[in-house]
């Protein structure tokens, strides 16, 4: 099973890619255009170039996971843009993205902010 948690670090490919690959095409697309290390426990997320399908992959140390969502109905309403190969997403970011809702539309709070002590 993949988990997000709240360090995990993840990466979407802004390209859309054919989603026939399998994990290891996935994987050496991450070297090749994403320049990452597929072994780096980071999640990859890929998208279908109609935007109907996407599949997730993730090295847990002893192997990988891949995982695959494919609408029945419309497609991911949202995709990042750029001139980069990849963004960086936050997990509630691409927990959001994975549900197909629109995580331009979303604000949430700080990730981590300063506390200070009673005094």
């Amino acid at each position: 099973m993949i988990q997000l948690s709240a360090t995990m670090r993840i990466l979407v490919a802004i390209e859309p890619v054919d989603l026939r690959k399998g994990i290891d095409g996935l994987a050496q697309f991450c070297r090749e255009k994403l320049a990452a290390d597929p072994f780096s426990g980071c999640l990859f997320i890929f998208r279908s170039r109609r935007g109907t399908a996407i599949k997730a992959l993730a090295f847990d140390g002893q192997g990988y996971w891949m995982a695959q969502k494919r609408l029945s109905k419309g497609r991911f309403r949202w995709w990042p843009q750029g001139a980069e190969a990849a963004k960086r997403l936050e997990v509630y970011e691409a927990q959001l993205l994975m549900a197909a809702g629109d995580v331009s539309r979303v604000r949430a709070a700080p990730m981590w902010r300063r506390v200070n002590a009673p005094q």
